[in-house]
């Protein structure tokens, strides 16, 4: 996979590399964050419930779990950290 970037203006490429690096270090901080936060919040449901997270999501779509809010919360918590590793995961890939 490639990507073209067009800058019309006076920075240097390498202050727009700079730029770029920084952002995507900030994100992937922020990704890594995300992830420990919603790994914390899983545990902490599969420790009260007793089976993984991935077991409530595939209940939860089949509609197989009842309507208390913790599975709710459970439930955004695991798509929550679903997304964030995946996110984490691509801009672990880049490089420069």
């Amino acid at each position: 996979m490639s990507f073209t970037l067009n800058i019309e203006t006076d920075f240097s490429p390498q202050e727009v590399c700079e730029s770029i690096r920084s952002a995507l270090e900030h994100e992937k901080h922020v990704a890594k964050y995300k992830v420990k936060r919603y790994s914390i919040i899983c545990e902490d449901f599969e420790a009260k419930f007793g089976y993984s997270s991935s077991e409530l999501k595939a209940k939860f779509e089949a509609g197989n779990m009842g309507d208390e809010s913790d599975f709710f919360d459970w439930y955004a918590a695991k798509r929550g950290l679903d997304h964030w590793n995946k996110r984490l995961e691509i801009l672990s890939g880049i490089s420069f």
